[in-house]
């Protein structure tokens, strides 16, 4: 959930067994029990979430529908309807922005302050960032040139209000490239890349998304993998939980076929179709570049929706479902994350 106010973040269970698989965090020795003195009453903070959705729009042909408007959108949490805080579509500036009523837990309704997306909020909606993981395992020595040349096109199709990052995994994660409006950079940093050894892609992913989540704004995670992962330390589905909760798409072009490596291909499909990306199986380096076209036109037609969630109780997981009213278009097929989980 991206931006966030008065936020103390405090990790998941889920990625606290991640960070403990890759040894993040250090392990004190067992020493004696200790005696813990009694300590008044916890005091709770109050805390909101500005929580962002991508939507991708298609008809049943694939093609992405664009020039939906706010109304055509209903948004329910827990089936509890939300109010649309702001509307954009592709790279835009977020329009259409409402003065939203927010209603968090412990706070009566006539106590609730009302909040506006601040203009910094507002610049950081523009546009996408978009983090680039490439495979360099020992998979990719003889197509190494000729994916680079895929990822290349992509960088330089991609709008200019968009940051790209280039990271490289085998064993190892590899910046290539951070975080950059300057795409010629992103460029440069990929042309650095050479072929390693095993594959650590759920390592990588999970080291790509602790830097994601420290950008704000719309970003989006594009991994581009020939192989399956022989050396990871975390799952697939761990991994997709942590994006899932971030608010990250992840959009994943596997160069091998679908059929010949199904653990690989089920994992792929899962993580995004929770992230609210999409998987992609090409094999040849012309069906890897029509991919990157396709994420590249998803990311210039898709829908950049925020909102300030309604009173909720559940601290758990949260449903989401996105719904378009108009008679005409319930033909179209709506793709977006299926829900999060609250930080406390």
């Amino acid at each position: 959930m991206e931006p966030r106010l008065a936020r103390r973040v405090l990790p998941s269970p889920r990625l606290v067994t991640a960070a403990l698989a890759l040894s993040f965090a250090a392990i004190p020795s067992a020493g004696q029990p200790q005696t813990i003195p009694d300590e008044p009453a916890a005091l709770f903070e109050v805390e909101v979430d500005l929580v962002m959705l991508n939507i991708a729009v298609t008809d049943q042909r694939g093609r992405y529908i664009r020039g939906l408007r706010p109304e055509d959108f209903r948004i329910t949490e827990d089936g509890i309807q939300q109010s649309i805080a702001s509307f954009g579509e592709g790279s835009e500036a977020p329009r259409r922005l409402a003065q939203t009523e927010v209603r968090a837990v412990g706070v009566k309704p006539d106590e609730a302050p009302e909040l506006a997306l601040s203009a910094d909020i507002r610049d950081q909606l523009v546009g996408t960032n978009v983090f680039v993981l490439f495979d360099t395992s020992n998979f990719m020595y003889r197509s190494l040139v000729y994916a680079e040349d895929a990822i290349a096109d992509f960088i330089r199709g991609l709008d200019q209000a968009d940051s790209v990052a280039v990271y490289s995994f085998s064993r190892n994660l590899t910046r290539q490239a951070s975080l950059s409006g300057e795409h010629d950079g992103a460029l440069r940093g990929l042309r650095r890349s050479v072929a390693g050894d095993e594959t650590a892609l759920y390592n990588c992913l999970l080291l790509t998304l602790r830097d994601a989540a420290k950008v704000s704004g719309r970003k989006v995670i594009i991994v581009f993998s020939n192989g399956p992962d022989n050396a990871s330390a975390v799952s697939p589905d761990d991994v997709g939980a942590i994006a899932e909760d971030e608010g990250v798409p992840i959009y994943v072009i596997s160069t091998r076929e679908l059929n010949r490596d199904r653990i690989s291909s089920n994992a792929f499909r899962r993580i995004t179709a929770r992230t609210g990306g999409k998987a992609y199986f090409a094999k040849t380096w012309q069906r890897q570049s029509e991919a990157f076209v396709e994420i590249r036109e998803e990311l210039a037609s898709s829908y950049t929706v925020t909102y300030y969630p309604q009173v909720n109780p559940n601290r758990g997981w949260r449903n989401i479902q996105v719904e378009l009213t108009g008679a005409d278009q319930q033909r179209y097929r709506v793709r977006t994350r299926a829900g999060y989980r609250p930080k406390l």
